[in-house]
């Protein structure tokens, strides 16, 4: 049961902003933190990088950049399949839990990850992805439902900034869990160490987190705005139908086509370094040790995440005074630098420098991207085609960046390579936002 609530009620707008708080656990903990960490020590354990899969050998990182993209794969092909039954049902938050519940299960099932029965683990972190990604697809939808224009910025930033402080807690309390066992009553057991064994706890704790917060969210927010159409044939083609749709619309509105198309690839690489920062710090930086490794990851990230906090909110009121348009063509050319800089980084006080302003706008190009596009948005009742299209685009672009990456890693045996190739999307990026008309620019 939920409540109904007018859009631009401050309740609902932070019922919608707390699924941030509700999720991110996922990001941090499973793609950023714990996961990696874990993921690397079990290939230390054997003393290899290497690993044999479908009859393939697979450098570690590289396996999970291919694995990453294939999820990103299917998210961008069921997305539109599922928007159009989520439009017929005018019940888009039914899908939102389908795909929550799904996520958070899987992440209690990497408890049981091992490298001896790689598939079952690799199927977990695969359906972890998709139940994320899928669920964000309805919950950006919402955005443009629940507030107005002025009041989406603040709102987008305020979930990230939700989702950034609610995933350092969850961290917090699971680091010491890794760094303290033996004061939560965690002993060795054969096959792995009470470190190992702390971090997969780690991974139910994040499971049932993201069940149990995004309760709040789910009962304030509405099913959807949309009326139950008549019965078609077509209804399951329906998505893909609207995509069409939103394509040719595009060519009606030049501002959100030039903006999408700067989108679509800086955001193929902002989200790829987000994706594999952990996995680049665990094997490129001379730590010096397996425990100053985890200790300095551990610092990488809780500062990443910190800063994050501030950037978000700097984001937000930097796109108040200067633009959306101009905030984002900045921060896409300090991303450019981060890469070029990361190339060069092998001590951990230079890694934590990059840390620190990896933090500070990461937090910012997402929300910002998400409110601007929200922004262009032509009026209409079908908000959920448009940002079905919005994250198809995401997930198209994440695909390609990471199976770049990932192809690079695999074959030059060094993920540095790689993330310098990567400013060549966000040089390109920048070129393509200062295409996006001047006067029309969201402000």
């Amino acid at each position: 049961m939920s409540q109904k609530l007018q859009k631009g009620d401050k309740k609902l707008l932070n019922a919608w902003a707390f699924y941030d708080w509700a999720n991110s656990v996922y990001s941090l903990v499973i793609a950023s933190a714990v996961f990696p960490i874990f993921y690397g020590a079990l290939f230390s354990q054997l003393g290899t990088t290497h690993l044999d899969f479908f009859g393939f050998s697979f450098k570690n990182s590289a396996l999970i950049s291919f694995v990453t993209a294939f999820a990103f794969l299917i998210v961008a092909i069921i997305s539109p399949l599922l928007s159009g039954i989520a439009d017929y049902l005018g019940n888009k938050k039914f899908f939102m839990k389908v795909f929550c519940y799904m996520g958070a299960l899987a992440c209690i099932g990497l408890y049981w990850f091992s490298l001896e029965n790689i598939y079952i683990s690799v199927l977990f972190y695969f359906l972890g992805l998709v139940g994320f990604w899928g669920s964000l697809v309805f919950y950006n939808s919402y955005l443009p439902d629940i507030a107005f224009a002025d009041q989406q910025d603040g709102i987008s930033a305020k979930g990230y900034s939700l989702g950034y402080i609610g995933s350092i807690f969850l961290l917090i309390f699971n680091l010491a869990m890794i760094m303290f066992p033996d004061a939560f009553g965690i002993t060795d057991v054969p096959g792995d160490s009470a470190a190992i064994k702390a971090m997969r706890y780690s991974f139910i704790s994040v499971g049932i987190w993201w069940i149990a917060f995004s309760q709040y969210t789910y009962y304030y927010l509405p099913k959807g705005n949309h009326e139950r159409p008549k019965v078609t044939k077509d209804v399951v083609l329906n998505g893909y139908k609207e995509l069409r749709n939103v394509w040719k619309s595009l060519s009606e509105n030049k501002r959100l086509k030039s903006y999408l198309g700067g989108f679509f690839v800086y955001s193929m690489a902002v989200q790829t370094v987000m994706l594999v920062a952990t996995y680049f710090g665990e094997q490129e930086i001379g730590w010096g040790g397996d425990k100053e490794k985890q200790m300095g990851l551990i610092v990488s990230i809780l500062l990443i995440q910190i800063i994050a906090v501030l950037g978000a909110v700097l984001t937000s009121r930097a796109s108040k005074k200067f633009g959306n348009i101009p905030t984002l063509i900045v921060i896409n050319v300090i991303w450019a630098i981060i890469c070029v800089v990361a190339f060069f980084v092998t001590d951990p006080i230079h890694f934590y420098v990059t840390a620190a302003f990896v933090g500070l706008v990461m937090g910012g190009v997402q929300s910002l991207s998400r409110s601007t596009y929200s922004k262009f948005l032509p009026e209409t009742k079908d908000t959920t085609s448009f940002f079905s299209f919005y994250d198809v685009a995401e997930k198209i672009g994440i695909v390609i960046g990471m199976a770049l990456y990932g192809i690079i890693d695999q074959i030059t045996g060094s993920m540095r390579n790689s993330v310098l190739f990567l400013v060549v999307f966000f040089v390109i990026g920048v070129i393509l936002l200062f295409r996006v008309p001047k006067e029309t620019q969201a402000s």
